[in-house]
């Protein structure tokens, strides 16, 4: 399962309530993913449900994707933050598999085996 750092951003965007992942269900993918301690986990489950709220309220205020921007980006350097070195080179190369994916017009989903 690829890790979902840049594609949490994007699920983020999509708000709660539109079938997309939770900050719990991201965290349990990079569990998975990068074999996040227990700690770990907790630390950036915290941070990803910063984000949604951050994201939420800015959507509510009639915010565009654009501003949506520093917050992925700051996000995305928090949890770095608490990766260990090999964990966080995993998932910079993760994301920047999907990113492009997705800048080939397939999408952020993982490729089907």
């Amino acid at each position: 399962m690829l890790l979902l750092g840049v594609s949490a951003v994007s699920r983020a965007q999509g708000g709660s309530g539109r079938g997309m992942m939770s900050p719990a269900d991201r965290v349990k993918a990079l569990k998975e993913s990068l074999k996040l301690t227990d700690d770990q986990a907790t630390k950036i489950t915290a941070i990803y449900e910063a984000q949604t709220k951050q994201i939420d309220s800015l959507r509510n205020a009639g915010g565009d994707r654009s501003a949506f921007r520093p917050i992925m980006q700051a996000t995305n350097e928090k949890v770095k933050a608490i990766l260990t070195a090999e964990q966080a080179a995993a998932w910079q190369k993760e994301m920047d598999e999907r990113r492009a994916r997705m800048q080939q017009g397939g999408g952020g989903a993982p490729p089907q085996k």
